[in-house]
């Protein structure tokens, strides 16, 4: 019996090698940002600025972080989540390295606010799990998503140290562009999430859905609308 070439490509790619590579880039992405705080200090006196300019710049990337998604995720849904994944942490360590040399506010902004915000959300953990949603046995989805939202906390807890001893060892510049060079990993680590499109649909069929509606279903949803009425 004939193996259909389709499949055959598919074999590498098992429910524990998806976990593994996903729940790695979970918590890749999600760490170096968790860590921006502790580069505050050196970087605003470094460059004689207030902690305001820092703030803001942070402020801006948090609400292009979650302005983003949406569209990360419509665009993971036509394209594949690998290439959605690729760019955002191409974003994200392009980001980080010019906010190493960032020598105005607006440089400032741009790379930490505008880059890494629309960097996480290409590379965040949301794209992982909605690659788990599709790829991953039903069997399997329950930890999955279990596991990948846990290492995107892991990654908090990992990075922070090692930004402190990284600054203390090679100084706060060096220390961001190694950050850099470890976002840089996503990217072979994203191929486990790839899958042609025909065998996700025949493995996992699900009905399409526009962006307008998908919108539409979010706001529209009860646990949103208590959300809102409690900011």
């Amino acid at each position: 019996m004939s193996v259909n070439p389709t499949m055959r490509s598919l074999t590498w790619r098992t429910p524990l090698i998806i976990l593994i590579c996903g729940c790695l880039i979970g918590m890749i992405a999600f760490g170096p940002r968790s860590a921006f705080g502790l580069f505050l200090t050196p970087l605003t006196t470094a460059n004689g600025w207030g902690r305001d300019m820092f703030a803001l710049a942070m402020a801006i990337e948090m609400l292009l972080w979650g302005a983003g998604q949406p569209f990360a995720g419509a665009l993971a849904d036509r394209f594949g989540a690998m290439w959605v994944i690729i760019g955002g942490a191409l974003l994200y360590a392009i980001g980080t390295v010019w906010m190493a040399y960032a020598a105005t506010p607006l440089e400032l902004h741009l790379s930490v606010g505008v880059l890494i915000g629309f960097g996480l959300a290409g590379c965040s953990f949301t794209l992982v799990l909605g690659a788990f949603g599709k790829l991953m046995p039903e069997r399997w989805r329950t930890l999955a998503f279990g596991a990948g939202t846990a290492a995107g906390s892991f990654g908090q807890f990992l990075f922070s140290p090692l930004a402190v001893v990284l600054m203390e060892q090679f100084g706060w510049r060096n220390a961001l562009l190694i950050f850099a060079v470890i976002l840089l990993s996503i990217l072979p680590l994203s191929m486990a999430l790839a899958a042609p499109r025909a065998a996700v649909a025949s493995a996992n069929p699900v009905p399409r859905q526009s962006l307008k509606h998908a919108l539409w279903e979010a706001f529209a949803h009860r646990s949103y609308e208590i959300g809102r009425a409690h900011v």
